[in-house]
C-alpha cells in the first residue's frame, strides 16, 4: 500500500520560510519521480516543484524560482520543500505527487495536502 504523508505546513508571516515534508511508504524515491503541487482557493492545482528519480533533476514553476527548494533523503523515505521568502500568493494547500515508474507503466500516488498560509 502506498501512502504519501504531508507535514510542516501552518502560518507564517510575509518573508518568512516553511519545510514541508512527505513521508513516502510503498514506493521507493529512486524509482519514483517526485512532485510538489498546491492548490489555492478557486484556483487549479498549481505544479510547483519536481524531482526526478534517477539524476536528481529538479524543476520549479517561475512564481517560486530562487525561493523554493526540492530535495530528497532516500534513506529517510523522504522529500522536502523549503520555502523562503514566502508570499501572499503562496497560501495553497500544498500536495505531494509520486509517479512510479515502472518501464512503461506509470503510477501516481497522492498525498492528503496540507496547509500553508501567508498572512500578516
Amino acid at each position: 500500500q502506498v501512502q504519501l504523508v504531508e507535514s510542516g505546513g501552518g502560518l507564517v508571516q510575509p518573508g518568512g520560510s516553511l519545510r514541508l515534508s512527505c513521508a513516502v511508504s510503498g514506493v521507493t524515491l529512486s524509482t519514483s519521480v517526485m512532485r510538489w503541487y498546491r492548490q489555492a482557493p478557486g484556483k487549479e492545482r498549481e505544479l510547483v516543484a519536481t524531482i526526478t528519480n534517477v539524476y536528481e533533476a529538479k524543476t520549479y514553476a517561475d512564481s517560486v524560482k530562487g525561493r523554493f527548494t526540492i530535495s530528497r533523503d532516500i534513506a529517510k523515505a523522504t522529500v522536502y520543500l523549503q520555502m523562503n521568502s514566502l508570499k501572499l500568493e503562496d497560501t495553497a494547500v500544498y500536495f505531494c505527487n509520486a509517479v512510479r515508474v515502472r518501464g512503461a507503466v506509470r503510477d501516481s500516488y497522492w498525498g492528503q495536502g496540507t496547509q500553508v498560509t501567508v498572512s500578516s
